[in-house]
């Protein structure tokens, strides 16, 4: 029994290296990142961004599932923040089994008929707050990126769908009646080429402050910091390249540490937003 109790340890202890080797591998950073020239950098306007974080959360009632008046506030902040950067955004409208309507907004930047780079964010908050970290942050980022890409006006091989959701928080994360699992599946309907989907989530907290990121798994302490100073890029086990793509990205245009991490959703919390549903 002592024997196969030790074996029983080693084995776990090998699976443990292995596990962790693995996830270090996958999390690296690839290549040597060169930061970008002052004259290529791309031109974010913070005042921007603070101030959509600032209308996000002041709207009230709190934006969130259960007060159709703050929901359809933020439709309506999206909807004018698109039209004033030049889009003519659309609604997808749906229901739920309680009769209640929700709206998801889109914007595209490009043609069309070219295959789908979908990049969104959720406008809704998880009870009576403000939000302002989950999820006005990310939905700031994403009103930036269209404003951005209207200015610099870039040629794209993909077209760039932009999507503020509805939904993705309580009583509807994980059902069918999320936005984003809605918008994915009338993309499958319609067999609409989609290369990827970028979900930008909580991107606004930062800390400098030692063991303020707490990690899922224990073993994760050995690759992740625990200090919440960086941005982690999430993709599936088979999405290593396109993952690998934006981190280096990202390391090119900033000085905040980039970690990544492809992995089953079986990991608490890899799953925990919109991108589930692509």
């Amino acid at each position: 029994m002592k024997i196969a109790l030790i074996v029983v340890g080693v084995i776990i202890g090998i699976l443990i290296i292995v596990l962790t080797w693995v996830i270090y591998h996958l999390t690296n950073p690839v290549g040597k990142v060169a930061k970008l020239a002052e004259k290529d950098a791309v031109p974010v306007k913070q005042a921007r961004l603070y101030e959509d974080v600032k209308e996000l959360t002041s709207i009230r009632p709190y934006r969130h599932s259960g007060n159709a008046e703050g929901m359809q506030k933020s439709v309506a902040y999206l909807q004018k923040a698109f039209q004033e950067a030049g889009y003519s955004p659309s609604l997808q409208a749906f229901q739920t089994p309680n009769g209640n309507t929700y709206q998801n907004v889109i914007a595209f930047y490009g043609d069309t008929t070219l295959p789908r780079v979908i990049v969104g964010a959720h406008y809704d908050v998880c009870g009576d707050q403000e939000g302002a970290d989950d999820n006005a942050t990310a939905v700031a980022g994403m009103l930036e990126i269209a404003r951005l890409l209207q200015e610099k006006k870039p040629k794209l091989a993909y077209c760039i769908e932009l999507v503020g959701y509805a939904n993705e928080e309580p009583p509807y994360f994980r059902t069918k009646y999320m936005g984003s699992a809605v918008h994915a599946r009338h993309l499958k309907e319609s067999k609409t080429n989609v290369k990827a989907m970028v979900c930008l989530e909580m991107l606004g907290y930062f800390s400098d402050r030692p063991n303020s990121q707490t990690l899922p798994l224990p073993f994760l302490t050995y690759v992740y910091s625990s200090t919440a100073n960086f941005i982690a890029v999430v993709g599936k086990w088979e999405q290593t390249e396109i993952v690998r793509k934006v981190k280096r990205a990202m390391l090119s245009a900033g000085n905040i540490p980039v970690f990544s991490i492809n992995s089953p959703s079986i990991v608490t919390g890899i799953d925990f937003s919109d991108h589930r549903n692509y």
